[in-house]
């Protein structure tokens, strides 16, 4: 499908794709898709980040290519690979005649052996395509060093977009990525929504759940982010808990309920143990 051509266009497309974006991410993403600028999203874990990516290459008909980033990854895993097993096997079923004939080399070379990985696969697509690099903050600065490279012309070799895709780089800070990297980018931080919006997400992605059910697990996830977690629960969490609940049949949130089903919302241990000591704090008028 064609681009928005507005910010309130894109905000109505995301809205219909089931992301609820507010004003400052649309116009973000916007500019990004208009100027052909990579966007970087950090925030709390769980608050749609990688969400974003998906949705817009779904809305807009294009390929998502997700890349994910780890500790020690390198850029054969993230460019391409050489197949050497069916490389051996094209040798072996070559006569003798055909391996010393002049285009042996491009019969064993070829690009039949080139094992895409979804760098490659992004240049290649182009403006057909949304490149998810996420959690960049996971790999060195070696890694980041050379996707700055490659983010600056989107040019491998003798591969080159002639218009590139769009770039969304998602970061949990787990480490401060380089000025370099940030300069390249559009940047907007994603943070927890306030309340009323919530709700408003929880309603969009489960349109199954009472309102008044997902307006209390709302408040109640909000009381959770009050404590002192070390996972406080993102948004992902809240729209689970309130699917949970409604699976379960239940139709309102107190202690019990909660107890039943707070595997859905925390995902420690050791903050297991502080919530259920609050647990009516929590729920009570939740």
């Amino acid at each position: 499908m064609e681009s928005p051509g507005t910010v309130g266009e894109l905000t109505d497309t995301l809205r219909q794709g089931g992301y609820l974006a507010d004003r400052g991410l649309a116009t973000a993403l916007f500019v990004a898709l208009s100027l052909n600028r990579p966007i970087l999203l950090e925030g709390e874990v769980g608050v749609g980040k990688t969400e974003v990516a998906k949705v817009m290459a779904s809305v807009l008909g294009r390929k998502l290519i997700r890349l994910q980033c780890y500790e020690g990854i390198d850029t054969n895993q993230a460019l391409y690979e050489w197949d050497y097993a069916r490389q051996m096997l094209h040798i072996r079923a070559l006569s003798e005649h055909q391996l010393a004939g002049t285009d042996a080399v491009d019969k064993l070379f070829g690009p039949k052996f080139l094992l895409e990985r979804p760098l490659l696969e992004a240049v290649r697509a182009g403006d057909q395509a949304v490149l998810l690099i996420d959690e960049i903050d996971r790999a060195d600065d070696e890694f980041e060093a050379f996707l700055l490279e490659v983010l600056s012309d989107f040019e491998i070799g003798t591969v080159r977009a002639e218009s590139p895709p769009l770039v969304v780089l998602t970061s949990n800070r787990t480490r401060e990525l380089h000025d370099a990297l940030k300069r390249r980018c559009l940047y907007h931080w994603i943070g927890y929504p306030a309340a009323e919006r919530e709700v408003e997400i929880v309603l969009i992605r489960e349109p199954g759940v009472a309102a008044a059910l997902a307006r209390k697990v709302v408040a109640a996830v909000h009381r959770l982010r009050e404590l002192d977690l070390a996972k406080p629960p993102g948004v992902a969490e809240t729209i689970d808990w309130a699917r949970t609940l409604d699976f379960l049949g239940a139709t309102d949130l107190d202690a019990g309920h909660a107890d039943d089903t707070l595997g859905a919302v925390v995902k420690d241990r050791d903050d297991l143990e502080v919530v259920r000591a609050s647990l009516t704090e929590i729920t009570s008028g939740a």
